[in-house]
């Protein structure tokens, strides 16, 4: 079975996205990620940020890319929840560990909190909907 069929066949919430929209949300996403991470991690390396302030989003940056060989390739729906979960709480710990010094850059994870706020609200449902496989 593809990774299609084996998605297709969970059972989700009525109102999940279809993937071709999940697609087109991150492709807006990946670019905010890239220049508000990009700029932390810059900043991080020039000395003017503490590693503090740079570790949630490195955590979050792994988290995020550990998502879809948990979830699509291993198939493993508890651990990709528990992932999820991690990405999640990681977007409030650097949102707030940069505010300080760069506001813009907290700011600009609003519409990743919200998608990935949702996107874990699917992840628990499909759990639970599907925890006997």
């Amino acid at each position: 079975m593809t990774w299609m069929q084996w998605y297709t066949s969970l059972a989700k919430p009525e109102w999940t996205p279809a993937p071709a929209t999940i697609s087109l949300i991150w492709m807006i996403l990946y670019p905010i990620i890239l220049v508000t991470f990009g700029f932390v991690f810059v900043q991080t390396f020039r000395g003017k940020l503490p590693w503090t302030v740079a570790l949630p989003f490195a955590l979050n940056l792994v988290a995020n890319l550990l998502f879809m060989p948990l979830f699509s390739g291993l198939r493993n729906i508890p651990l990709a929840t528990v992932d999820i979960l991690l990405v999640w709480a990681t977007i409030l710990w650097l949102a707030s560990a940069v505010w300080p010094v760069y506001k813009w850059v907290a700011l600009a994870q609003i519409p990743y909190f919200v998608w990935v706020s949702l996107a874990t609200i699917i992840q628990l449902s499909i759990l639970v909907k599907n925890w006997d496989l």
